[in-house]
């Protein structure tokens, strides 16, 4: 058996924050505004994953109202979700993701971003796909306001 899941998510920027993407963190002015730290590839990859599975959200498994998680690392959250991928008897097939966003450029971390994320699940860094994109200086990513991510994962179960 095969399954598909999607995952996005969205933060808006704010300053006082470190702007971390793929457990990297960029040099930037701002960073992005969340309960954890915020993310948002990392938490595009984890729906998706949990997507796959039909294990709903994060914000069932880490919801922000739960203290604990309170500037979380997502790289942590990212590692418990594949412990729930081995325990649930599926193994990751693929992940490919996308950050959209107007800058910083995201190519010189690129790498490092796909490493952190393969070791996190114990995959081969050749299963995981970053990319980032700009909108044109459209919407607000391209004004400069926020981030997304999207991220698609295959899993099989035998």
């Amino acid at each position: 058996m095969q399954r598909i899941g999607l995952g996005y998510d969205v933060h808006a920027f704010a300053s006082g924050r470190k702007l971390i993407l793929g457990g990297v963190e960029i040099p930037f002015e701002k960073g992005l505004d969340g309960h954890s730290d915020a993310d948002v590839l990392v938490h595009a990859i984890m729906d998706a994953i949990l997507s796959a599975m039909r294990a709903g959200d994060i914000g069932k498994l880490f919801p922000d109202t739960d203290p604990a998680y309170k500037d979380a690392d997502s790289i942590r959250l990212l590692e418990a979700v594949g412990k729930l991928v081995k325990e649930r008897g599926f193994e990751i097939v693929d992940i490919d993701s996308v950050i959209m966003l107007q800058q910083p450029k995201i190519s010189p971390y690129r790498e490092q971003m796909r490493v952190n994320i393969a070791e996190a699940l114990h995959v081969d860094v050749d299963n995981v796909g970053v990319k980032a994109t700009t909108t044109e200086h459209l919407g607000y990513e391209g004004r400069g306001e926020g981030a997304s991510a999207q991220a698609v994962c295959l899993l099989s179960k035998e």
